[in-house]
């Protein structure tokens, strides 16, 4: 019996099919190794906005003023280091939310936090703007100056603070604490709106609130 063996016709056929198996699979593999970065990259994305809104809202949330100092030193609320400045774009306050890295750290409590959106600190990244915390447990300084700053989000746009005033039942877009009619007085709620880029260069927008306990202001000692 005769063996009959491929044609070259067949032996092209075949080769061709399987190059187009291989092309197929090897598509498919990138694009799933493509879809597997972009959902990585949303995963992260959307990891970094739910820390840096957790971390704002538990530090606001904890924020007060007191008017437990030495008046001869401060001579009036302007200079107290204890206050809750907020404009639309940028808050600082005093918070009791302060977390100690080390347990012999000579630091309380109490610290001084700034939220604000501004060029990154990273040098790499000069044409990138960041959402940047500044924070200092040294509350004899004043309240604008000292302490050290870290990129709370990366890449955002803008952010946005409203103050519900609870006298007025509305919303405001500043609080100061230094100013008489409100030196005793926090908002009873703070509306926390961060502007972002996504995946796809669309601009989105990320809000939450927050309830700040304490906010009568500490009596002086008597």
């Amino acid at each position: 019996m005769m063996r009959r063996g491929f044609t070259l016709m067949e032996v092209v056929i075949a080769i061709a099919i399987t190059a187009f198996i291989g092309t197929v699979i090897g598509v498919s593999f990138s694009t799933t190794i493509a879809n597997k970065d972009i959902i990585e990259g949303q995963a992260e994305h959307y990891r970094m906005v739910r820390a840096a809104m957790s971390r704002m809202t538990r530090e606001i949330g904890a924020a007060y003023i007191s008017d437990r100092y030495d008046p001869k030193r401060y001579r009036d609320q302007y200079d107290r280091p204890t206050n809750f400045i907020g404009t639309r774009d940028k808050l600082i306050f005093t918070s009791l939310a302060h977390q100690r890295l080390y347990a012999d750290a000579k630091e309380s409590d109490q610290m001084v936090v700034e939220y604000s959106v501004k060029r990154s600190l990273d040098a790499k990244a000069k044409n990138r703007n960041d959402l940047v915390r500044r924070e200092n447990v040294i509350l004899e300084e004043r309240m604008e100056r000292g302490g050290t700053e870290d990129a709370l989000f990366e890449g955002a746009k803008k952010i946005e603070f409203e103050y519900w005033d609870s006298q007025r039942k509305q919303w405001e877009d500043e609080w100061d604490t230094r100013r008489t009619e409100r030196k005793s007085l926090l908002p009873t709620r703070v509306k926390i709106t961060l502007f972002a880029t996504d995946e796809n260069g669309k601009e989105v927008k990320y809000t939450t609130q927050t309830r700040i306990i304490l906010n009568t202001e500490f009596p002086r000692y008597q």
